[in-house]
């Protein structure tokens, strides 16, 4: 068995101790014989249900991350497993997933000696030990499936050069070190092999409801596809639900992956087509393809959706998600997306999304319901802003009209932008009064999209506000990005998941058709009538004549924060809610939620800024 010890204290060259110098090394003492002893008890492998989240960081699937969440500690608990060790290797996490500015957890040794130490990254990607160590390592042990390293991390740990762990997307970075490096500061970020993979870290903590008897299962799943050898491809196939099948509620979900493609499918989608056609034609390849039939657009209801690292989603006891029955449509879509970096050649899949459904109805349907804005191009991001901010209400006119007195539940939420998409955040209003966080991700990637349960169930009664801001970065475009559907273009949503299920179905806005025009009209006036404004030039066409000067993006700015909306109240037809939804006032919030402030740990006794030495013999050369 490997054994960890502290690295040894410099003699002092004082003659004499005082009491407290005393103490301090008595209790760094006990500090290392701990530690000593917890790695000693590392006989044998924790338990699966120890680390109930598990996720491949690269690839090839080398590299196994298995996690629990601590709320009462604020802490989480990771167990690396490294199955093909070499040199070391580094794990942490950063902002959008670079390599500077980055908190690390590092692994090295030279060939004769390991350290595991917390590291940081400056802004130039150099290594540097940190002053205080708050990956604290728990335990290391060979097995053999490979190398198990266990270590915790805080959530906050007040330490500035430290990632601070939140709800929502989490971007996590290895490297691996192929040669041995004498010190931490040796090691070139630049020149190692080295990935990303995004999860989310603070699953919430919610009890597993009980499952009916008579509970049955299918299986959406690829039928045994081959996967393109290319990096990234968005795989559709068509499935049909028996004919003549009757109402049932959907339950419970969870992946069925092939094994062996753990690290190669990225996400998957099960959707339900329209009802108003009475058959889809099958399909079952990129959806991409000029081949693949347009009819196939209309399956956009989503049942189930799942990303890599989600675990079962489940419903809550009191609802269930309907398909099946009358005015339903008997049509699915899969659509998986499978993620190959390595382009593996001839590669089989069968993966999938088994929902579980019962056919005793429980209490509630559960709906789905649009929040954020209306697809639309007035709403529109300026080239090269780090941060822009748009914002879509769901008034309190649309909750009064649209819900049943006794409100509605929200028990989940997916979130959903383009590739500008940086941030987003659903707040509940009530009275001008902010009351509650539906859901936020301040590191939202829209590579990463799943629907995720919330920590709490949301009640919303009529008259609340649901108010959606999505932040965006365009640094990397010279032209303007317009609201719309193609990929180039921006949406900001929140899919929310409620019960009971009512008739509203999409409760969004865009800024008045007509402020936008005086806009144009006030551009043209400062910049000598550059911007087009004959009735057939289209607004995208117009956004795309402003010179993005700094009034024009300031005016821009204003021009969303204070001008009246266009509501889009309505219902699963498409049809608004009967009343006057057009230059609708901007709901007024008189008092914002604070923003919580991180809670600093207690130092569990002294950390030095020091690698810990750990005996895992000579590694390979």
């Amino acid at each position: 068995l490997p054994s960890m010890q502290t690295s040894g204290s410099k003699p002092c060259p004082c003659p004499s101790f005082k009491l407290r110098e005393v103490a301090s090394m008595y209790f760094t003492m006990i500090a290392v014989f701990l530690v000593i002893l917890v790695v000693a008890l590392q006989g044998s492998a924790p338990r699966g249900s120890d680390f109930p989240y598990k996720v491949p960081l690269d690839p090839q699937g080398l590299l196994e991350l298995s996690w629990n969440v601590s709320y009462p500690e604020q802490a989480v608990h990771f167990q690396l497993l490294i199955r093909d060790l070499q040199f070391g290797l580094l794990f942490g996490m950063s902002d959008r997933g670079e390599f500077e500015n980055a908190d690390l957890a590092v692994l090295w040794s030279d060939g004769h000696n390991s350290y595991f130490g917390d590291a940081w990254s400056d802004a130039k990607g150099q290594l540097h030990m940190d002053s205080q160590q708050d990956y604290q390592l728990l335990g290391a042990r060979r097995a053999p499936e490979g190398l198990y390293l266990l270590f915790r991390r805080a959530f906050s740990t007040c330490d500035p050069k430290d990632y601070l762990i939140e709800d929502g997307t989490v971007h996590l970075i290895y490297g691996i070190l192929e040669k041995p490096v004498h010190s931490l500061q040796a090691i070139n970020i630049s020149a190692i092999h080295r990935g990303l993979q995004r999860v989310q870290l603070l699953k919430p903590n919610i009890t597993v409801p009980e499952l009916p008897s008579d509970m049955k299962t299918m299986e959406i799943t690829a039928p045994d596809v081959v996967v393109p050898s290319q990096e990234t491809t968005y795989w559709c196939y068509m499935a049909e639900l028996p004919d003549g099948f009757p109402k049932h509620h959907i339950i419970m979900y969870e992946p069925v992956i092939t094994a062996g493609n753990e690290a190669l499918v990225h996400h998957m989608e099960v959707f339900q087509c329209a009802a108003e056609f009475d058959s889809f034609p099958h399909y079952n390849g990129p959806c991409d393809s000029k081949m693949k039939p347009d009819r196939l657009n209309y399956c956009r209801h989503v049942l189930a959706a799942w990303a890599m690292g989600a675990q079962a989603f489940y419903y809550p006891e009191e609802a269930g998600l309907a398909f099946g029955g009358p005015g339903s449509s008997r049509y699915l879509r899969l659509e998986i997306h499978y993620h190959n970096p390595l382009v593996f050649k001839g590669r089989r899949d069968s993966s999938g999304i088994r929902l579980y459904y019962t056919a005793t109805l429980r209490r509630y349907d559960a709906g789905i319901m649009e929040l954020g804005l209306v697809y639309t191009p007035v709403m529109a991001i300026p080239p090269g802003e780090d941060a822009f901010i748009l914002t879509g209400y769901c008034t309190d006119k649309c909750t009064q009209l649209a819900l049943p007195t006794a409100g509605i539940r929200i028990f989940a939420s997916q979130l959903h932008t383009h590739l500008a998409g940086r941030k987003v955040v659903t707040v509940l209003s009530r009275d001008g009064r902010e009351r509650q966080v539906v859901n936020a991700d301040g590191h939202y990637s829209p590579h990463f999209q799943e629907i995720r349960m919330l920590k709490e169930v949301v009640a919303v009664f009529p008259g609340d506000e649901l108010i959606t801001t999505c932040t965006y970065n365009t640094e990397d475009r010279s032209r303007v990005t317009v609201g719309g559907f193609g990929i180039l273009e921006e949406m900001c949503v929140n899919y929310v998941h409620y019960y009971p299920q009512t008739q509203l179905e999409l409760c969004k806005s865009a800024v008045d058709p007509g402020y936008l025009h005086r806009y144009f009209n006030l551009v043209n006036r400062f910049n000598d009538e550059e911007v087009c404004m004959c009735p057939q030039v289209s607004i995208p066409q117009q956004f795309f004549s402003v010179p993005w000067n700094t009034f024009n993006r300031d005016v821009l700015k204003s021009l969303y924060g204070f001008a009246p909306i266009s509501m889009h109240c309505n219902k699963s037809s498409a049809i608004r809610f009967p009343g006057e939804w057009e230059k609708q006032p901007l709901p007024t919030i008189t008092k914002r939620l604070q923003e919580p402030v991180p809670h600093c740990p207690p130092t569990p006794g002294p950390r030095p800024a020091a690698p810990i030495p750990l005996n895992l013999g000579e590694l390979r050369k």
